[in-house]
């Protein structure tokens, strides 16, 4: 291996391979919990209640089925993310700025697995 290479060792890597393992296996029960409250939403007990409450209740249900649509597309994309870590474990390239090239902060990485920009680079972006 070149000397000039800058990348996490091996055994930096398996620790963050496990991080983010436990990570989407989180987000993918979460994001059932999501899914499952979207199916239920329509149970909610209302049917015996005022005409005029019930005109309300479905308005919220309507807000509700689309933030929760929202917060599924979300969890997928968080999910998405961390599984191409995954892969960039695999490359050996995890850890890796795209912009400059440095190493990526140990403690970012563990706050936010999925990061592939530094701190620097994010500031730059601004």
């Amino acid at each position: 291996m070149a000397s000039n290479t800058v990348r996490y060792s091996d055994s930096d890597l398996a620790e963050f391979k496990v991080l983010i393992q436990e990570k989407i296996d989180k987000a993918q029960h979460d994001l059932e919990l999501i899914k499952s409250a979207y199916m239920n939403d329509h149970n909610n007990g209302t049917d015996d209640t005022s005409p005029t409450f019930k005109a309300f209740d479905e308005g919220s249900a309507v807000m509700s089925k689309e933030s929760n649509s929202q917060l599924a597309i979300r969890q997928e994309k968080f999910i998405r993310d961390l599984k191409n870590a995954l892969i960039r474990i695999e490359n050996k390239t995890y850890g890796v700025c795209r912009v400059t090239g440095k190493l990526i902060n140990k403690k970012r990485l563990e706050l936010v697995p999925h990061a592939t920009l530094s701190i620097e680079a994010k500031n730059m972006q601004k």
